[in-house]
């Protein structure tokens, strides 16, 4: 009943993840949230100190439950998505691949007239500051999503019911979890679901979730920082570029920000697409030269 032929089972396995996450976010969100407090600042705050203890303290807690039950399961904690080839260099293409992508939506908006650019409102050495700043908080909210749904929780859900559905499930929960911000809309939760999935076809490709933290990131960072949209209905302080919607709201994304245009969707289709024939040619190639996992290995990749 708990433990199938060599490991525990997948459900028990995420129950008890749940468990020891939820233990450890309280004991590091309590100190946090009373410490900012104490310096008049508060977690809702979208300030790069406030978001940056917030992500530190939830990417800590992550990392601590992971730890736990990489020695519980008796495996290596870069298992659950951050081992395999070529980390570095997917994490610097994922980040180019997530501002250019981001770019090119807003450029399309912008064109179309649904969005309105306002202009550079950050100059002197707050350029700098602030995009390095943001920059740190955008690359831990990358890594903790990423790592949370398509790290460990991926990994164990697909011992139990296969990659795909787990994948399919897993993406439609982070639409979903999209339901709690404000200013989101039909259309940004339904483009979170779907690049949810555009990140687990690079894991299945990849073998790694670096590329898609890098993308996670620097869209996130991209529509936050640079272009000083909202990003799921937030508008951070400390950006270099203020913009404005305009026009309708089916077009323009409205107050969740370019994420919230239908726009979104074929761009994410296209990106799905090139990384699935960029990935595919790649690895045939190196299965015809023998290097590299086959096919077959390639499914067993969680």
């Amino acid at each position: 009943m708990f433990v199938g032929e060599k490991e525990i089972r997948a459900g028990w396995s995420i129950s008890i993840f749940f468990v020891i996450l939820g233990v450890l976010t309280a004991a590091f969100f309590f100190p946090v949230k009373s410490l900012l407090e104490t310096n008049h600042f508060s977690l809702d705050d979208a300030t790069p100190v406030s978001s940056a203890a917030g992500e530190l303290a939830g990417l800590l807690a992550l990392i601590g439950a992971s730890i736990i039950m990489a020695l519980i399961e008796h495996k290596p904690l870069i298992s659950y998505g951050l081992e395999g080839p070529r980390r570095l260099a997917l994490f610097g293409v994922g980040l180019i691949c997530g501002f250019a992508a981001l770019a090119l939506l807003v450029g399309a908006l912008a064109l179309g007239g649904y969005l309105s650019l306002d202009g550079q409102v950050l100059h002197g050495p707050d350029v700098w500051e602030y995009a390095l700043e943001w920059g740190a908080v955008f690359l831990m909210v990358g890594a903790y999503e990423e790592y949370f749904l398509r790290g460990y929780m991926q990994a164990t859900l697909a011992r139990g019911i296969g990659f795909w559905w787990s994948a399919a499930i897993l993406s439609i929960l982070f639409g979903c979890s999209h339901l709690m911000n404000p200013g989101e809309s039909k259309v940004g939760i339904v483009s979170a679901a779907l690049v949810g999935f555009v990140f687990c076809i690079s894991l299945w490709y990849l073998k790694n979730l670096w590329w898609a933290i890098g993308f996670h990131g620097a869209w996130d960072w991209g529509e936050s920082y640079f272009w000083g949209t909202a990003d799921s209905g937030r508008v951070v302080q400390g950006h270099l570029y203020a913009s404005h919607p305009q026009g309708d709201i089916l077009w323009s994304g409205g107050a969740t920000g370019p994420e919230g245009s239908i726009m979104v969707i074929p761009l994410l289709l296209l990106v799905a697409l090139l990384l699935w024939g960029t990935c595919r040619r790649d690895s045939a190639r190196a299965r015809e030269q023998g290097v590299g996992p086959s096919r077959s290995e390639g499914s067993a990749v969680m």
